[in-house]
């Protein structure tokens, strides 16, 4: 339908109503002669008249009141409206985009608006307005820019081309407030880095597992606590990674991590090409959102210059630095331990106090060194006579001690048993040694030596004596044997 069909609709109705609206005034005579026509005519006309006026009225009057509702939501919008010319200057801006910018209209308009873009994102608020131009397809970038009163904005800009009838071209843009989103994410950038820099500061190994043991992530600035890369095991278990008693510690403190918050504590090992290495497991409960799955974060770090160090000092604590034997200390604890075994199983143990003779001329003639030498190959000598489960150790100076355990039942069993071991030892010990020693001049020289040994032996069961008199009742066995004319093997005998 055209718009003169639609007039003609629109006049037809008009004067229907008027009609309408005229046939209920009473006529005043009747039948109506023509100059009544011509005045109802006339009455039809002005009604039709009013009618429109109404109408007219109450259509501009809602224009007037869409337009105040249009320039209210432009003027107010929460976003800054505003027209650039093809040269880029504004020629529209509404209230808001006044106010992002902090100046006012007046002296916006006809401003350039690259002038108030920050120097170094110019180059890219000209790529985008120039291609919106070209192109006349949507554009958005984020820029800062400069507010009048010099602080910064940091703005989303929505670029639209605009065509009007006359053919003159304007970009219409949009200015979107990011300066608190850009703050907050310019803070979450700096937390990720702080984050980042303090894990590369942790020398240790950390994981995200799941609830079946199924690594999600991994973190370690170091490659050799590995054995494959870290790509190799993301996504796997703990069963396909590690070894069976390292996953045992390790669901161990997620079980425990998952009733209490945390573990702490739980050690394990592993060995690698270079060698063993000892971890400490800490594991913390991961807060995760309702209904998924828990997830632990495991932080393995590595303590074995601190176990080496705990071994180290058992060591000097139990065992002779020279020989590496175990030392008094460590034999009173295994003979106290003997003795309690000897109470559950009835049967009897030996101790055996070994004494060089005539060791000191070695040093007196050769020097400390060689008799240092010579103890280390007694001590290995000794070591090869007796069981795995007895125990060697060095008393101090050039005295040892033997102790056997789970001989039998009966004593004169057991002392044959024991002097059997003793004199396998005595037989041993008198066999020549060679001793080779480093000289100034970088070359070697051998020392060639005899050495006996006297031997003191004690049998002991259950607790009858103490371990201090049974020391003490071998050690005097050993001077017997001494009085005896030395390399002598004697039993104590009160």
């Amino acid at each position: 339908m055209d718009r003169t069909q639609f007039e003609m609709k629109r006049r037809i109705a008009l004067r229907k109503d008027a009609e309408a609206q005229l046939a209920n005034v009473p006529a005043a005579v009747s039948p109506i002669r023509s100059p009544e026509k011509l005045l109802h005519e006339l009455q039809v006309h002005q009604l039709e008249l009013e009618m429109q006026n109404e109408k007219l009225r109450r259509a501009y009057a809602a224009l007037e009141e869409s337009r105040d509702r249009f320039v209210d939501l432009y003027e107010f919008a929460p976003v800054g409206y505003l027209s650039l010319t093809r040269e880029g200057l504004i020629s529209e801006i509404n209230l808001t985009g006044v106010a992002l910018l902090g100046g006012i209209r007046k002296k916006l308009v006809n401003r350039r608006f690259a002038n108030l873009v920050v120097p170094e994102d110019r180059d890219r608020w000209h790529r985008h307005f120039v291609y919106t131009l070209q192109h006349g397809e949507t554009q958005n970038c984020e820029l800062a820019l400069t507010r009048i009163d010099g602080s910064i904005l940091h703005a989303r800009l929505d670029f639209l081309l605009y065509t009007s009838n006359s053919a003159s071209s304007t970009v219409r843009v949009t200015i979107t407030d990011i300066t608190e989103s850009k703050r907050v994410e310019n803070e979450l950038i700096s937390m990720r880095h702080q984050l980042q820099a303090t894990l590369d500061a942790i020398p240790d190994l950390l994981f995200e597992l799941g609830p079946e043991g199924r690594i999600f992530d991994y973190h370690s600035p170091r490659t050799d606590f590995l054995a494959t890369p870290p790509g190799a095991f993301i996504g796997k278990t703990l069963s396909d990674v590690f070894p069976p008693d390292v996953v045992k510690v390790c669901s161990l403190a997620m079980q425990e991590a998952n009733e209490k918050g945390y573990s702490i504590g739980k050690q394990y090992a592993l060995e690698r090409a270079h060698g063993k290495l000892w971890f400490e497991l800490s594991v913390s409960h991961k807060p995760v959102e309702f209904a998924q799955h828990p997830h632990f974060i495991f932080l393995a770090r590595d303590i074995t210059d601190r176990k080496q160090a705990e071994e180290q000092i058992h060591n000097m604590a139990f065992y002779d630095t020279l020989t590496r034997l175990p030392n008094r200390s460590l034999l009173n604890n295994r003979l106290d331990q003997a003795m309690a075994a000897s109470k559950r199983t009835g049967r009897y143990g030996a101790l055996m106090f070994l004494d060089l003779d005539d060791f000191k001329p070695i040093n007196d003639k050769y020097g400390h060194d060689v008799g240092d030498l010579l103890l280390v190959e007694v001590a290995n000598r000794i070591s090869s006579c007796v069981r795995g489960m007895d125990t060697v150790a060095r008393f101090g100076g050039d005295e040892f001690m033997v102790m056997l355990g789970e001989l039998d039942t009966d004593m004169t069993e057991s002392a044959s048993q024991a002097d059997i071991v003793a004199k396998k030892i005595r037989s041993v010990l008198a066999k020549p040694y060679e001793l080779k020693i480093q000289m100034a001049d970088n070359g070697k020289k051998t020392i060639a030596h005899k050495c006996t040994v006297s031997i003191g032996i004690k049998l002991f069961i259950n607790h009858e004596a103490g371990a201090k008199d049974i020391v003490k009742c071998a050690d005097i066995a050993m001077y017997q044997a001494k009085e005896a004319g030395r390399n002598q093997v004697r039993f104590y005998a009160p």
